[in-house]
């Protein structure tokens, strides 16, 4: 809707904000405040000068775990030496770029506020970081093998990694397996099981190619994604002393624990690309967090449980202040409210330590992304929000909260908003928005359906001249992931409807 309707819509600002009806024991959602960056890491410049002390001038990710003995092991991507030139990684002179695969460092620093401390690294010559992980080296083959979450259980040390078959178009790779290294001296020496190994498909489409691994209660558990950066998050477990037995792992199916990979359900939905999770103790809630491609954003997402319902996406660090963003990995010695992590940028290619402050909402956890459209930068809806019909942004202070909200407007036939959550199969859930709409919109409606299209429930009603709280409750049956939606059906006249506040929360 555009200014024209700033004649009528002053007249509907008396709607009451009707009260609230949470459930008693709902869990509030992790809000964090915009990222700073601490220090910058590696290469030239940072406060580690690995390039004088390891030759490493350039390097990704910066996977972080405690090793159980008092110290954080860090594990980088593909990285290089003083031939660098970038941007990005692989620029330089072949002659001394000094490419290896994976580098691992250790750290003792408990004081993040000023950065994070490198203190010494698996060498292969006094100065020299070396690979740590091997690899082929050949595009089309084994281009690379990039580690993706470690985790130490015992005195043994594990990383996930994965075999990069090929660099594809932006955002995507692909992989022709992901498996587990383990190492009993600390991260000098590494031996790759063969078989704790997850093989790709031939669609390149297998869930759990790029992981993140946390332990819980006599289990590891890992969180996977396909290759690339546009699948949805999954969930495995295995008894923490069956780390590297293959048949001992189990895949949540959204009721129990299934000895079949196939059976995995989805946990968030995507896009979700290069996460980590940790239990947070401030909040007492699990977080994870990730680089939505579609989103430019570094987002968190939090849950009571592993296995979901987890929130909506709350963003931590925009790609408009620092460009090129990803790998972002949480630190495990983040305390209280500060919570610490790794961040890369492709220019300079290189690794920050970043920093956020969380605090609890103190409302039950909403499910949907962008609730309120405040995270709307243009006038058209944009990703997680779709648009089908006629419809845009508005921008003008119209909405029931915040300067945002969603419209839709035409004379005939169906015109919606909608966004697709991940839900826990079998349990209730509750969507309701804030509805105003034109006095003559004799037909709209919010609901839920699949993605196959199939309405699991809908409210319908007419007009709502106030802003109107409309809800509607659902049993998911079987399904993990659902389309919400809402909108009107036109026949003939010119009509309207604003959507704002929208939430969708489990009952309990």
């Amino acid at each position: 809707m555009q200014k024209r309707f700033a004649l009528i819509l002053p007249l509907l600002l008396g709607a009451a904000l009707l009260p609230a009806n949470p459930p008693p024991d709902a869990q509030a959602a992790a809000v964090p405040s915009p990222a700073t960056q601490v220090a910058k890491l590696t290469g030239p410049g940072s406060i580690n000068d690995t390039e004088a002390r390891f030759q490493l001038k350039a390097t990704d990710l910066g996977i972080l775990w405690d090793n159980g003995s008092g110290e954080i092991l860090t594990a980088f991507g593909d990285s290089y030496g003083s031939g660098w030139t970038g941007p990005g990684g692989g620029a330089g002179d072949p002659a001394t770029i000094d490419w290896r695969c994976n580098l691992l460092f250790r750290s003792k620093d408990r004081n993040l506020a000023d950065g994070m401390t490198l203190d010494s690294a698996a060498e292969d010559r006094p100065g020299h970081a070396k690979q740590f992980l091997d690899c082929k080296k050949v595009d089309r083959d084994e281009h690379t093998v990039i580690p993706t979450a470690g985790i130490a259980v015992g005195n043994r040390q594990y990383v996930q990694y994965m075999s990069v078959n090929y660099w594809g178009p932006a955002g995507s790779w692909f992989t022709n397996y992901s498996g587990f290294a383990y190492s009993d001296d600390n991260g000098e020496n590494w031996t790759k099981d063969p078989k704790a190994v997850w093989p790709n498909t031939k669609a390149w489409d297998d869930n759990f190619q790029l992981n993140a691994l946390v332990r819980e209660g006599g289990y590891v558990y890992m969180i996977g994604t396909p290759n690339g950066r546009f699948g949805n998050a999954h969930l495995a477990r295995v008894p923490e002393k069956q780390v590297l037995s293959k048949a001992a792992w189990r895949y949540w199916d959204g009721k129990t624990w299934s000895g079949r990979v196939s059976a995995a359900v989805p946990i968030a939905i995507g896009p979700i690309s290069e996460v980590s999770m940790q239990w947070n103790a401030h909040l007492g809630e699990w977080l994870i967090m990730y680089l939505d491609e579609q989103r430019a954003a570094v987002v968190l997402r939090s849950a009571a449980s592993l296995t979901g319902p987890w929130s909506g996406e709350q963003v931590v660090v925009r790609g408009t202040d620092f460009p090129g963003l990803y790998g972002t990995y949480l630190h495990p010695w983040s305390s209280g409210s500060d919570l610490y992590f790794t961040m890369s940028q492709w220019d300079p290619y290189n690794v920050f330590l970043m920093h956020t402050k969380l605090t609890d909402d103190g409302v039950p956890t909403n499910l949907v992304t962008d609730p309120g459209f405040e995270e709307q930068t243009g006038t058209a809806p944009s990703p997680p929000w779709q648009l089908n019909g006629r419809g845009g942004i508005d921008k003008t202070n119209l909405g029931h909260s915040g300067a945002n909200n969603a419209y839709l407007r035409d004379s005939i036939g169906q015109h919606q908003v909608q966004q697709n959550v991940a839900v826990r199969p079998y349990h209730r859930y509750r969507l309701s928005a804030w509805i105003r709409t034109a006095e003559n919109n004799r037909e709209t409606m919010i609901g839920v359906r699949t993605l196959r299209g199939k309405v699991l429930a809908e409210k319908t009603g007419g007009a709502h001249p106030q802003y109107t709280k409309v809800s509607v409750e659902v049993q998911t049956g079987r399904e993990a992931l659902i389309q919400l939606y809402a909108g009107f059906f036109g026949h003939g006249q010119d009509v309207w409807l604003q959507l704002d506040d929208v939430v969708l929360e489990e009952i309990r």
